[in-house]
């Protein structure tokens, strides 16, 4: 569906728009108790610190402010450099150059696309079609380049390309290598990563002095399918983000016709239409429903994000996950399987701010066709969990976790 009628040539291919998502890539929270969601996002489920920011030495910070830690956490579960962010909402509600909405905790839902090309093309799209942008650039750390804008609801949306890789060493980009960041829309060409680590040993830069994570504490006793672990589970991806919204047509035009997410499937649940959007394979990446079901459910009112979703390796896992954070005292909430079709088994946990956070192991993958399951053919799900479960026939077949699990 295109917007303007047009059609552009992505990489010899003919879409409706000069870009195309191709995946979920990182996630983030402005939290109020910064410390305590520090320990749950990296002790007990298991993001890696790739990088630590100091939001007090940006230009728009206001000196004396009495904003606590001004910290802002860059977290992995793989080897993009970052997969979660947690920054403060006090230090984050001062940025002149990014507004949150009333009830936005929401840092960023930033989705990654193909090329340099797609990001730059896409400002000049959203320009074009006076979607709202908040910014274009590269920001380090991370590497990637970037456009942002918001959503009808000011939920900021990140497009981006080419986020840095931690590789075997663990280590991140040294700060000395920042000097490529960008706060315009880059010119194109742009010289490639390789190119800017030559360019930074020129400048006499140790390439390998940035951040490594530290060992955990407690030492890593459990056996994980294999590897000792300092808890029973691995994150292997992080999944669909749920909103709530004012208007769900409106929020769904904005994501299928500028964005260019496809639908997936719609449910009702108490009269209410939800929307289920997916950018690649799996059934959805983007999860709408009305903020009248916010209350319905026991959520926390301070927040328009009904839940988000971390990937554990298998079912196994999952069930140990479950074990594991109610033994550190995390709470549970119950929510309708007719809010998260397309996974079967699943548990929600609050973080310490409240936000609801999605444990599964599986997600049902959209084939060639389109087409989705139709309810009867899919796993009734119950209250009993059984230890092992009948493989479907899509079992397995997602991407798989690139990299060691420690």
């Amino acid at each position: 569906m295109s917007a303007n009628g047009q059609r552009y040539n992505v990489g010899g291919l003919l879409l409706d728009r000069p870009f195309k998502i191709r995946r979920l890539g990182h996630f983030g929270f402005n939290i109020t108790k910064l410390a305590e969601g520090r320990e749950f996002y990296g002790d007990l489920l298991g993001f890696t610190v790739s990088d630590q920011a100091d939001f007090s030495r940006a230009p728009w910070f206001p000196k004396d402010a009495g904003l606590g830690d001004c910290h802002g956490w860059f977290m992995r579960h793989g080897t993009d450099h970052h997969a979660m962010v947690l920054f403060s909402k006090p230090v984050m509600d001062q940025r002149a150059d990014r507004k949150f909405a009333p009830e936005v905790t929401i840092n960023q839902i930033t989705w990654q696309c193909g090329s340099l090309k797609e990001i730059a093309e896409a400002h000049s799209y959203f320009e074009a079609q006076q979607i709202r942008i908040q910014r274009v650039g590269r920001d380090m750390p991370g590497s990637n380049w970037h456009t942002y804008v918001y959503d009808p609801d000011g939920h900021t949306n990140e497009l981006y390309y080419g986020i840095e890789q931690i590789g075997w060493n663990q280590n991140s980009k040294p700060r000395a290598m920042y000097y490529r960041g960008f706060q315009e829309k880059p010119e194109l060409p742009q010289m490639s990563e390789a190119a800017e680590l030559a360019d930074a040993q020129a400048k006499g830069i140790d390439i390998f002095s940035g951040h490594r994570p530290a060992l955990p504490n407690g030492g890593a006793s459990y056996d994980v399918d294999g590897v000792k672990l300092p808890r029973p589970f691995k994150i292997t991806k992080i999944g669909p983000v749920g909103l709530f919204v004012d208007d769900v047509d409106r929020a769904e035009a904005f994501y299928a016709v500028h964005l260019g997410l496809t639908r997936s499937e719609e449910t009702r649940y108490r009269g209410a239409r939800n929307v289920f959007l997916r950018c690649g394979a799996e059934h959805h990446s983007l999860a709408l429903y009305p903020k009248e079901l916010r209350g319905v459910l026991g959520l926390s009112p301070h927040t328009t994000c009904m839940s988000f979703g971390v990937e554990v390796a298998n079912y196994t896992q999952l069930r140990a996950s479950v074990d594991f954070l109610k033994s550190h005292g995390c709470t549970f909430v119950d929510i309708p399987p007719e809010l998260y079709p397309g996974i079967d088994y699943s548990a929600f946990a609050l973080d310490p701010d409240g936000h609801c956070i999605q444990l599964y192991y599986y997600m049902e993958q959209i084939g060639w066709d389109g087409r989705v399951r139709s309810t009867a053919e899919r796993r009734p799900v119950g209250s009993h969990w059984p230890e092992a479960l009948e493989p479907l026939s899509d079992s397995y077949v997602d991407q798989t976790f690139q990299g060691p699990f420690g």
